[in-house]
């Protein structure tokens, strides 16, 4: 009986290269700093470059996705852990101080922005992919907890607010590319935190538990 590729992958057999390889080869050089450069990629793959684009779309496409992976993960990261809480602070305002300081210390952002900020800012803040739109819903997601929790209050609708939050986080990652200063997470948080203010625990609405 034939053995099929799911039969293969599963015993070890096949260790033909895949799309996820290339992801994660990808990921890997980009958080060494270095540029990800999809001749060099598909080499390493030990493929063509028409099969590597056929598996990832373009340069542009798979950065986005290797990008939002780090994101991602970073957010569930300091959701998770309750380390990330500030004493008297809001628990989003908490998480987000955290990932923007993440971000600015990473080594690849770091290296993809000052190589390549013109590209960073044109997939990261524009409509042009869609990574904005997937953390304008994480944000959301973070806001609208605590605001349902009466963690935080404000008298900006949450859809402004999501906007707001991440312009914030936009503006202070890539303030070398628009003032010429370094970028500073320090600065970043202190507006967050004024933002989004922590509402002592004995102020807020009692919760609701169903009954």
């Amino acid at each position: 009986m034939a053995v099929t590729p799911l039969q293969a992958q599963l015993a070890g057999v096949d260790a033909r290269p895949g799309a996820l390889d290339a992801f994660r080869r990808a990921r890997r050089t980009f958080l060494e700093g270095r540029r990800v450069d999809m001749g060099v990629l598909a080499r390493e793959l030990g493929v063509n470059r028409a099969t590597l684009y056929r598996w990832v779309g373009s340069r542009e496409q798979l950065l986005v996705e290797v990008l939002w992976s780090l994101a991602q993960q970073t957010f569930a990261t300091l959701l998770a852990d309750p380390a990330t809480l500030q004493p008297g602070r809001s628990r989003s305002a908490s998480v987000l101080d955290a990932w923007v300081h993440a971000v600015i210390q990473n080594p690849g952002m770091r290296a993809f922005v000052e190589h390549e900020g013109e590209l960073a800012m044109r997939l990261l803040t524009t409509r042009a992919t869609d990574y904005q739109s997937r953390q304008l819903g994480v944000v959301h997601d973070i806001l609208a907890e605590d605001l349902d929790a009466g963690r935080v209050q404000s008298e900006i609708p949450l859809e402004d607010l999501t906007y707001v939050v991440v312009r914030i986080l936009e503006s202070y990652v890539y303030l070398t590319l628009t003032t010429g200063e370094q970028p500073d997470a320090d600065r970043a948080g202190r507006v967050l935190h004024a933002l989004l203010p922590a509402v002592p625990a004995k102020e807020r609405p009692p919760a609701d538990t169903g009954r």
